[in-house]
């Protein structure tokens, strides 16, 4: 994979930052400023950045030290004999193109190729309307466009532009500002705090707003959901106050244990929802806008003004549904064994007498969490490295951002990859990840 490609699928959901020495600056809303203001036992603000641990000659341009570093922790992750998680923007594109193996059991290949949408796409957009228990969804190239699109057309019929949303949502923090830019829609902060919304957040609210969008699970402060109580309260309160809900359910396939629903029981709360096809599916790309038909159809055509109408699509709509037929299926199995996971590294980095660390939330809600230590974002980054190269095995895969004074974090994800560990296994790689961090 090329620099720009392999860096381009890392800052996909990370805000801006520049690096200036030993420090990586982040926008407003994770600053180490915020998380100092927390404190080092508080809850996390969001997660790790790109962050790029120095390595070298000190004097090496930034940009030479980033590449290098990005080259290195490929390189470790490839030659890995055991991971929690295998990442599809690290394996090379013979092995992404080996995820349509066997796609004569996905769709018949022998059908017309797709054009504008038809064919295969409008296949994928009916197994999301029935997987999610909706009228009809419609396929869009991205999440950032379907979320646009149908806060727009929401906006149009309450005939309000206002949409509530939680300061550390994706739309705050990884869209630069395109709700007021582009959509003319206008942002409203219910809360910054690093936990989901709550009913009386939204019923207090100072002032109107025709949507609630809602995050499932809200990534940046550790993959978090409500109770399904304090969800449908959440939801109530909106009613009450006229306005319709949207689900940001880019992750939404993974909430069922959490939840105890199944899907359809889930995305029946909202008005609409936005599902992803890769950030659990480990699809190619794309996403999908799910809701009332007439909704459906307007953001169809929304969707071709904004440029989505994109002539042939069948690679990540097949790519869509071997997620849907392979993946999906598994994630319950994925969240089930991050707990196991999180548990072991609790333990893990008790024994090796760690004077404080952290697995946030102590549960995990989904098959992600996350990781804090109280280290150098540099010095963990490098001993992640290091235990990958010494001995094959990669705890951690993703980068540390410093948060604080002297506390550093990452994120965790367990798939299928992660099924092979038992949790000594866990708890035995994380004494000897700590004993490099303490070298």
């Amino acid at each position: 994979m090329s620099d720009t490609a392999e860096q381009q699928a890392e800052q996909a959901e990370r805000p801006t930052k520049r690096t200036t020495g030993r420090t990586t600056e982040r926008t407003a809303a994770r600053g180490v400023t915020e998380a100092a203001r927390r404190g080092p036992a508080a809850e996390p603000a969001g997660p790790a950045g790109d962050r790029e641990e120095p390595a070298g000659d000190r004097a090496e341009p930034a940009d030479v030290t980033r590449r290098r570093l990005r080259e290195r922790r490929v390189a470790v992750h490839r030659d890995a004999r055991r991971v929690l998680a295998r990442p599809g923007f690290i394996t090379t594109l013979r092995e992404r193109i080996a995820l349509l193996r066997d796609a004569d059991g996905l769709y018949d290949l022998d059908e017309p190729s797709d054009m504008y949408g038809n064919g295969i796409v409008a296949a994928l957009e009916d197994r999301t309307a029935a997987l999610l228990g909706t009228e009809a969804a419609a396929f869009f190239p991205t999440g950032t466009m379907a979320q646009q699109v149908a806060l727009r057309c929401w906006a149009g019929r309450t005939g309000n532009p206002t949409v509530a949303l939680h300061g550390l949502s994706h739309p705050e923090v990884h869209e630069r500002h395109a709700f007021d830019r582009l959509s003319g829609l206008r942002p409203v902060r219910l809360t910054d705090e690093p936990r989901p919304p709550t009913a009386d957040e939204v019923r207090g609210f100072e002032e109107p707003f025709g949507a609630l969008m809602l995050e499932l699970p809200l990534r940046e402060p550790g993959y978090l959901l409500p109770t399904w109580e304090e969800l449908t309260e959440v939801v109530d309160a909106a009613r009450e106050r006229d306005a319709v809900v949207h689900f940001d359910g880019a992750r939404l396939w993974e909430c069922t244990t959490h939840f105890g629903r199944p899907l359809a029981e889930i995305a029946g709360l909202a008005d609409s929802v936005y599902v992803s096809f890769y950030k659990s599916l480990k699809g190619y790309g794309g996403a999908a806008l799910a809701g009332p038909r007439t909704l459906i159809e307007e953001a169809k055509a929304w969707r071709h003004r904004y440029g989505g109408q994109v002539f042939q699509q069948f690679p990540t709509a097949l790519s869509a549904l071997a997620g849907l037929e392979r993946e999906l299926p598994r994630l319950p199995e994925y969240v089930a064994h991050a707990r196991v996971v999180a548990a072991a590294l609790r333990e893990g980095f008790a024994a090796a007498g760690l004077p404080w660390a952290r697995v946030h939330p102590e549960v995990p809600h989904t098959h992600e969490f996350q990781v804090w230590l109280p280290c150098d974002a540099d010095d963990a980054g490098e001993a992640a490295l290091r235990q990958g190269e010494e001995t094959g095995t990669v705890l951690f895969s993703r980068p540390w951002d410093p948060v604080g004074p002297g506390i550093a974090f990452t994120e965790v994800g367990v798939e299928a990859a992660g099924l092979e560990w038992t949790a000594e296994d866990v708890r035995a790689a994380a004494a000897d990840f700590a004993t490099r961090l303490t070298a």
